[in-house]
């Protein structure tokens, strides 16, 4: 599974983000393909933060990079397999203290004659301001339980 080209040609043309609305709609775009985008949650963090109301919108030089980050992902994605139910799966879990929670779910299958672990899909999503404050087991612990939810 591979991301669709032509749907992100139109928005690697476009410049970076001059004000909220035209932000939401970027990472709006880029949260589609969320799940083929590893540490997704993490890299557009600072960029989600800038959607408050409550912050003065403007675009740091961490900001440009994390867009310039996502667009690169965009096209330089890896290609992710179809799951086969027959087959065990791998959870690789990733919790970055106070900064987001990941998972990539992975199997083994058998590509030309050798066997090969693929990637299935990535998950990730930001910690909330009470999450934020667990301590490291309690995190990695969440970490296992989300991507089910």
């Amino acid at each position: 599974m591979a991301i669709d080209q032509r749907k992100v040609a139109e928005v690697l043309q476009k410049p970076v983000p001059r004000n909220i609305k035209e932000m939401q709609s970027f990472l709006g775009f880029t949260s589609y393909y969320r799940n083929h985008i590893k540490h997704f949650a993490h890299i557009t963090s600072s960029l989600y933060k800038l959607c408050s109301k409550y912050v003065v919108f403007e675009i740091t030089k961490e900001r440009r990079d994390a867009y310039e980050r996502i667009k690169h992902e965009l096209t330089n994605e890896p290609v992710l397999i179809f799951p086969d139910f027959e087959l065990p799966f791998k959870l690789y879990i990733d919790a970055a203290f106070s900064q987001g929670l990941g998972a990539a779910l992975h199997q083994r299958q058998i590509v030309d004659g050798e066997p090969r672990e693929g990637v299935i899909c990535y998950i990730s999503r930001q910690l909330k301001d009470s999450e934020a404050r667990y301590a490291a087991t309690q995190t990695e612990c969440l970490c296992l339980f989300s991507p089910s939810e």
